[in-house]
């Protein structure tokens, strides 16, 4: 009793302190400091927004300002125009890639997923003999590959060269993603599981309408991680794509990006202005056109990142 008196005391004194604090005041170095602390946060925010907003103020700059200009760019530089985005969205290649690129984010994603979702739930089974075995498997295959040659001509023998194919499989699965996945998995309450077997429920029946809903915020973030990834990627199509009609967007991005001013000097007719002049505005454009539709994604899913990694990452 003598304890939870003192105890009780000390609460009292604690609440009695912070009352006389908030009637008080602040004091001024925790006021110094809360400003210090907005000031470095709001510099790192500059720092991290600013190659977007330049990139974005050139790709509406005028096209012989941007050739000529030199230094950081803090708005767009006049006369701001949009011929910039009417000629990338008028190209074709650029309307294929995007067609190509949502349907190589929606079917590898979905492919991905399903790899992933169906790995991790059995790699988190308790009582499972050979767990040990293939998670050490799997996560081996995070510091070794097969590398690049031998999965060449493994995809050129299967057939899906030049296909496909090629995108949605190669790659579909990241062991680090599995490894969370099933972390999040074996968080799930074992009860959960046993009331749902006892009233009749198969493993499949478990997985959908246990598991599943309840790492709903795991499984969101792994979703969103997958589509970035993709839609991001070009490597694979490089090396696994000849015809231009299957390149993804990005694989367009990079050659405009990449390729070398062999137009140099020969005059655009329509607008009188020098290819040389208009390419560096091309370029700005592409990069926000393939660029903002992903980034549009990320505010529907940011409220899962923290609980839905942390659930992955920790175990009771």
């Amino acid at each position: 009793m003598a304890k939870k008196e003192m105890q009780l005391e000390r609460d009292v004194e604690v609440d009695i302190d912070i009352t006389q604090r908030k009637r008080i005041g602040r004091s001024l170095g925790e006021k110094i400091f809360d400003g210090a602390n907005y000031i470095v946060v709001t510099l790192i925010c500059l720092i991290c927004l600013y190659p977007m907003l330049y990139v974005l103020f050139a790709s509406i700059s005028n096209g012989n300002a941007l050739y000529t200009h030199v230094g950081p760019i803090w708005a767009p530089l006049q006369p701001m125009t949009l011929d910039g985005y009417v000629k990338v969205l008028a190209n074709p290649d650029i309307v294929s890639g995007y067609i190509n690129t949502i349907i190589y984010v929606v079917f590898g994603t979905l492919f991905a997923m399903a790899l992933t979702i169906l790995g991790a739930y059995v790699l988190s089974r308790k009582g499972y003999k050979l767990k040990k075995f293939f998670t050490m498997f799997v996560v081996l295959t995070m510091y070794l590959s097969g590398g690049m040659i031998p999965t060449f001509i493994v995809v050129r023998n299967l057939g899906m060269l030049d296909t496909r194919l090629a995108i949605i499989i190669v790659g579909s699965v990241s062991t680090w993603n599995m490894i969370v996945m099933k972390t999040a998995f074996s968080a799930v309450p074992q009860g959960l599981e046993e009331a749902a077997i006892i009233d009749g429920a198969n493993e499949l029946q478990v997985l959908t309408r246990v598991i599943l809903p309840t790492t709903k915020a795991t499984l969101a973030v792994i979703v969103l991680f997958y589509s970035v990834g993709i839609w991001n990627s070009w490597f694979n199509s490089m090396i696994y794509l000849q015809h231009r009609e299957l390149y993804p967007l990005q694989l367009f991005l990079r050659e405009i990006l990449v390729e070398d001013s062999a137009l140099e000097g020969s005059m655009d007719i329509q607008s009188g202005v020098g290819v040389n002049y208009i390419k560096p505005l091309l370029k700005y454009c592409t990069i926000i056109v393939s660029t903002v539709p992903i980034l549009c994604v990320y505010p529907f899913v940011q409220k899962y990142f923290v609980k839905g990694v942390m659930m992955g990452s920790l175990k009771e």
